[in-house]
């Protein structure tokens, strides 16, 4: 089926799915993930050959790492699917509603967008993921993996497809757009068949379908994320938050990738710091105050302060005061996460105040900055940008909304 069939057959299943009730949609929740609990012996065999492709082609192991199942994450996609299944319907949801002095009555109430597309990278559980958030908001999906998942990609969405097949749901509402770049064009440029791009995955990417697309593009972010500990931070609690934002797992998004630390508690913070995180296999790339507490520091390129490393590297900085932190923030912020540490509770509130981002953290780890840990229970990704939805995208981020106006006869004067 080529690229324009499928766009046109999800817009007729768009129809269909913003009719169906919570029932209905649970439904078809719980068989696909029967159809793919049933699939894990063909998922398995289907990932081994990517994943021994992947290899042979010299793809790195933490890449390799994300591209990988096992029966777990098979488990893990099989019950992403049941969990979906347990949460509030959005669609319908009354935002606001009011009745006008002529006894008009206005509601506001959620409706899916139609038809979403999600070009995405190696993680083959966002298949399985997103089109599970796609069909329980209302909308149907077009899903763009990355070739290096491609014979996983094709078994998941089968017994997807036949789940909603058993379900009674048309096996519209779930496909995998295949084919070369020429394809990913043609997905960003089909305006009037999808009404929506979610792009997942690595900055390149998501700077290709922001800059190439048409169609409405949802910015997933990437995350330089930082830590600021403060002159006022309980320093346990500062190593702590750092150990854990850096290390806890290192390859995600709302990961720390920068630390800066006032010099007042520099003498202190710094030797601790860097022996721990030197311990946890942590690198760190850090200017030269940094780099006089300890031998095993990288000198910083200017570029480092802006990466986004998804390993164990971290990039450092002494700066003098909160307004040079905050400086250094606005300059190299991705808008994802950002961090401070303090008892100081105005230096708390200007940091809030001041930082632009999707999330900013009091004396907390950035790796909280996540639907299921937010209690959304399942997102299709943090959005950076400031349109439609930002932070952590969850059912109700996946719908937009309509005006209802009813009356009985009234005319405009």
């Amino acid at each position: 089926m080529d690229f324009q069939t499928q766009a046109t057959s999800a817009r007729r299943a768009a129809v269909e799915l913003a009719t169906l009730n919570r029932a209905a949609k649970d439904k078809a929740l719980q068989a696909m993930a029967d159809a793919l609990a049933a699939a894990e012996a063909d998922l398995l065999a289907a990932n081994a050959a990517d994943v021994e492709a992947a290899r042979a082609s010299g793809t790195p192991e933490s890449i390799v790492d994300r591209l990988a199942l096992t029966p777990s994450r098979i488990a893990g996609m099989v019950q992403g699917l049941r969990d979906l299944a347990a949460l509030p319907d959005p669609v319908g949801d009354v935002v606001r509603g009011w009745k006008l002095p002529n006894g008009v009555s206005v509601t506001q109430v959620r409706v899916p967008f139609g038809v979403v597309g999600i070009i995405y990278e190696a993680r083959p559980n966002v298949t399985a993921d997103a089109a599970g958030i796609c069909l329980k908001s209302g909308n149907a999906s077009l899903l763009r993996g990355s070739s290096s998942a491609l014979n996983t990609n094709r078994v998941t969405v089968a017994a997807l497809r036949s789940g909603l097949e058993r379900a009674g749901v048309t096996p519209d509402a779930v496909h995998l757009v295949e084919g070369g770049r020429e394809v990913t064009g043609e997905l960003m440029k089909a305006r009037g068949l999808v009404d929506v791009l979610i792009p997942r995955g690595g900055a390149g990417l998501i700077q290709a379908v922001v800059d190439g697309s048409t169609v409405p593009v949802i910015e997933t972010g990437t995350g330089n994320c930082h830590v600021y500990v403060d002159a006022d931070a309980d320093l346990d609690q500062a190593l702590t938050i750092l150990l854990n934002a850096k290390t806890q797992r290192p390859s995600v998004c709302n990961a720390a990738e920068t630390l800066l630390v006032h010099r007042d508690i520099a003498d202190v913070f710094l030797p601790k710091a860097l022996s721990a995180l030197g311990e946890s296999g942590v690198t760190v790339h850090g200017d030269a105050a940094t780099a006089a507490y300890s031998d095993a520091v990288v000198p910083a390129t200017a570029e480092e302060y802006d990466a986004e490393y998804l390993t164990l590297d971290l990039a450092a900085k002494v700066v003098d005061s909160l307004d040079e932190a905050l400086d250094h923030i606005r300059a190299h912020t991705t808008g994802h996460s950002e961090t401070i540490v303090t008892r100081n509770r105005k230096a708390a509130e200007r940091f809030v105040a001041e930082v632009d981002a999707a999330a900013v953290l009091v004396n907390a780890s950035s790796r909280f900055v996540d639907g299921g840990e937010f209690g959304f229970g399942a997102e299709i990704g943090i959005s950076t940008q400031k349109l439609h939805a930002r932070g952590p995208m969850g059912l109700a981020e996946m719908t937009s909304s309509k005006y209802i106006i009813e009356g009985d006869g009234q005319i405009r004067a």
